[in-house]
């Protein structure tokens, strides 16, 4: 299983996506990029990971170009605008899906409300795709009834 997420600056939103996605199968291969990758990571968003016990501080904010020619059961876009600029892949993609989130790196305020912004994304990033994991991915590893229906 190959999974790819794309946000616009690779630096924040699929990148804390990518680290809950691998967190939940070591099985799966995950990849995150950017449409205009930033080049570096988020510091708040590696803090809001850190909080509950996934490092990402080892990842790199890396261009959609190096993944375009590769195959993946899954491109998902967590931004609007990974979603719209979304490149045309030369490998083959099975599923093309979009979960979008609000861009916490956005948030202006206090440094409590802005890290609560982090952290109030980080939460909604690890359920919907612990949502997607169970429904998209689990099921397609169960085993089928030996009748060939589904018992």
């Amino acid at each position: 299983m190959n999974v790819l997420i794309l946000c616009t600056g690779n630096s924040c939103r699929s990148q804390m996506a990518h680290g809950f996605l691998q967190s939940f199968d070591k099985n799966i291969t995950v990849r995150s990029a950017g449409t205009q990758a930033a080049g570096k990571l988020n510091a708040g968003a590696v803090k809001a990971m850190a909080e509950v016990g996934i490092d990402i501080s080892h990842h790199t904010s890396d261009s959609v170009d190096m993944y375009l020619g590769e195959e993946w059961d899954y491109v998902i876009t967590v931004c609007g605008g990974a979603n719209e600029a979304c490149p045309m892949f030369t490998g083959k993609v099975a599923q093309r899906l979009h979960i979008g989130f609000d861009d916490p790196s956005h948030a202006e305020g206090t440094l409590p409300f802005i890290e609560s912004e982090f952290r109030r994304v980080r939460d909604e990033i690890k359920n919907r795709f612990y949502e997607f994991y169970i429904k998209e991915i689990k099921k397609q590893e169960l085993p089928k009834c030996s009748c060939g229906g589904s018992c």
